[in-house]
């Protein structure tokens, strides 16, 4: 199967710093693909580097056949990558729909289109009811759905996903990982940085662990929690999946 995205050879350096170092990967349509290791390894960073907000100091990115890697990060969102944040930050004045609307004018002038299409992503992650809400009447679980809305307004092929079960109890993540597996099944493609372990070798397809900036390992979750390299530098000795 063709990739939908391939980063090739990345490499992303602050002064003496090597946060991410000639890393490669590539994601399939329609598959989710989890992104771990430990705090400091580079998740956030490539992250960055594939959504258009840093330039690599050097490396591709590749999305659908077409360098990004120099792409100011709105262009990327109009070619059809999303990201979300870990701490996210409703517009507060404004109500549940109207910020999920902010997203679809990434692409339409037409307030009629991103209200449309604003309603169809707060279905998608379970917030339709909730559509004319304050944001500040939202719990943990319904802001990081509404962050996940947003960024389905702008109509992605890519999501990329920044600790969206952070801070959730274990039925909470068990409703984020069923609307997942759904906008999978519609044939978005995923990227997704989660420290839970328990959560990704539930939904991803395939994982990709970085370490000092470095992939030390790649393939099927069964595959990598039972690395010897992803064991010592990540997951602990100790660990069962």
């Amino acid at each position: 199967m063709t990739a939908l995205l391939e980063v090739k050879n990345l490499s992303k350096s602050f002064g003496g710093l090597v946060a991410v170092n000639n890393v490669s990967f590539a994601l399939e349509a329609g598959r989710i693909t989890a992104l771990i290791g430990p705090n400091g390894a580079g998740k956030t960073t490539c992250f960055n580097l594939v959504a258009g907000a840093m330039r690599p100091t050097s490396g591709q990115v590749v999305f659908d056949g077409h360098p990004i890697e120099n792409a100011p990060p709105e262009l990327v969102c109009r070619m059809g990558i999303a990201r979300t944040f870990q701490i996210v930050r409703p517009m507060r004045d404004m109500s549940v729909l109207e910020n999920a609307m902010v997203g679809a004018f990434s692409w339409t002038r037409s307030v009629d289109e991103a209200r449309s299409t604003a309603y169809e992503s707060l279905e998608s992650v379970g917030l339709a009811g909730k559509a004319n809400a304050r944001t500040d009447q939202l719990t943990l679980p319904d802001r990081k759905m509404l962050e996940t809305a947003k960024a389905l307004s702008t109509r992605p092929r890519l999501l990329l996903l920044d600790e969206v079960m952070a801070g959730l109890r274990p039925t909470e993540a068990a409703g984020v990982v069923r609307v997942l597996r759904k906008l999978a099944e519609g044939g978005l493609t995923i990227l997704l940085v989660e420290h839970v372990m328990r959560i990704v070798m539930e939904v991803a397809s395939r994982v990709v662990v970085l370490h000092h900036g470095a992939k030390i390992a790649e393939g099927r979750p069964e595959e990598v929690v039972a690395d010897p390299m992803v064991l010592e530098s990540y997951l602990g000795a100790g660990f069962h999946a």
